[in-house]
């Protein structure tokens, strides 16, 4: 069935996804989970603020309690509210309603187990479609489950602001940010946490979450996406700006002077102050393409650096496995121990706007120690076998370190790649750095004719 993908369930509505399909697949989920819990519990659901949200999110709690499971329903809320609040209850799982930064036609679900530990597929997701797609065969549970509506708000306030300095919860210090919501459920998750802090300074640009509507792509990854963004934090004089995706799990970040700051080296500067506590060293997570500054800084700091595939799902089993308290990936996504090895865009954005504050110096004078070395970005290739032109590039550099952790990636005297087959498109994904842009240029040209057709989006 189209709607299944890699990570979570994503289609347009109505077609192929609509609310009989979301019916059913609250009922396999329901019916997992409670196999796995022992054949009672509730599962919390939430929904953001797609037009088509609603009615698939009524679907979904009656294909819930058909399975016999109990609904525990939090409302018009971002991602990681919904990881939260499995958390806080103490439910079998959760399910977010949300088509992530996708446009406006699609939806979709996020689904999670006790917890909060992420199901995708070969983690439970290929369990939800078998079960969909016998639905003919299904029987009601002779136990219908109950529902029940819950305020979580000031709950969720308290645990994201552990990462919120008190000098700016008090008003001591003021850091003024220019905040895009994307016309996603930042525009509900801000003004609800951040919005009467009386340190910060909030510069709010399309918070409007109730017109079905989106002013730019809500992917904060799209460079044109942040154009807004940072035309507002150089007209407002801001300390930094931050763009969040459409459910708000995940955000970029601006410096003062209206750059763009790639989440790696957010990553790097972070790590050193998430160390600081930890007392045998610590762990710091973060995927694989990221740049070799991120474990320079790392290691600097008397830390361990634990390189991870791409995606949610690994990168939250290296969190756990290593006990890290943080993790970045350069998709935007930031882990944090406390939040139960799950990301969350509220309290990336709590850590940011923290770390400017302790600091005498301006965000990119901070960053500037980690512009170590220079990068591609992510290049994306069509290729006929994605197999052979990984493999013609580990023959092509026989004398280069290689692994093939993720994909493949080639360490050779002074420049290194990753190239990985996309999980989501038909596409091979190169990303190279070297200690120069005369380097990386060279290195890439010369990779790239082993790749296929380059891809420019």
């Amino acid at each position: 069935m189209t709607v299944f993908k890699a990570y979570d369930i994503r289609a347009v509505y109505p077609e192929p996804l609509q609310e009989t399909i979301a019916k059913e697949i609250g009922y396999a989920t329901g019916t997992m989970l409670l196999e796995e819990a022992g054949g009672a519990g509730a599962i919390v659901v939430g929904h953001d603020m797609r037009p088509s949200s609603p009615s698939l999110f009524e679907a979904l709690k009656e294909g819930i309690r058909e399975s016999g499971a109990d609904v525990i329903d939090v409302g018009l809320v971002d991602t990681p509210f919904v990881a939260f609040a499995v958390n806080h209850e103490n439910a079998i799982g959760g399910i977010q309603t949300t088509a992530s930064h996708n446009p406006i036609q699609y939806n979709g679900f996020k689904i999670c187990r006790a917890k909060a530990k992420p199901v995708g597929m070969g983690t439970g997701l290929e369990i939800i479609e078998s079960k969909v797609n016998d639905a003919k065969r299904r029987t009601q549970s002779t136990t219908v489950g109950c529902e029940r509506s819950v305020d979580l708000w000031s709950s969720y306030k308290e645990h994201v602001f552990q990462y919120l300095d008190p000098k700016i919860q008090s008003g001591e210090i003021i850091i003024k940010a220019a905040i895009d919501a994307s016309n996603g459920m930042a525009g509900t998750m801000i003004p609800k946490l951040f919005r009467d802090v009386a340190g910060l300074d909030l510069i709010e640009i399309n918070f409007e979450n109730d017109k079905g509507t989106f002013v730019h792509e809500p992917n904060p990854l799209v460079d044109a996406n942040l154009q807004q963004t940072i035309d507002a934090v150089v007209e407002h004089d801001c300390n930094l700006g931050i763009c969040f995706d459409g459910d708000a799990d995940r955000c970029m970040v601006v410096d003062e002077l209206g750059t763009i700051v790639g989440c790696d080296l957010i990553t790097a500067w972070l790590a050193p102050k998430f160390l600081a506590h930890e007392k045998d060293g610590g762990s710091i997570v973060f995927d694989l393409r990221s740049s070799h500054a991120v474990a320079k800084s790392v290691e600097s700091a008397g830390g361990s650096s634990v390189r991870s595939r791409v995606g949610h799902v690994f990168m939250k089993q290296a969190m756990a496995e290593h006990d890290a308290p943080f993790g970045g990936e350069l998709s935007g996504h930031f882990y944090f121990r406390d939040n139960f090895y799950a990301d969350s865009g509220a309290m990336a954005f709590a850590a940011v706007v923290s770390a400017i504050a302790t600091s005498s110096k301006t965000m990119s004078e901070q960053i500037a120690p980690h512009r170590s070395f220079c990068q591609s970005g992510e290049i994306n290739f069509e290729t006929p076998d994605k197999d052979a032109a990984m493999a013609s590039l580990v023959e092509n550099y026989p004398d280069a370190k290689v692994d093939r952790l993720d994909g493949v990636t080639v360490e050779c005297d002074g420049w290194w790649c990753n190239v990985r087959a996309s999980n989501t498109e038909p596409l091979l994904r190169l990303n190279l750095e070297s200690s120069s842009p005369e380097q990386v240029l060279k290195y890439v040209e010369e990779v790239s004719a082993l790749l296929g057709t380059r891809v420019d989006h």
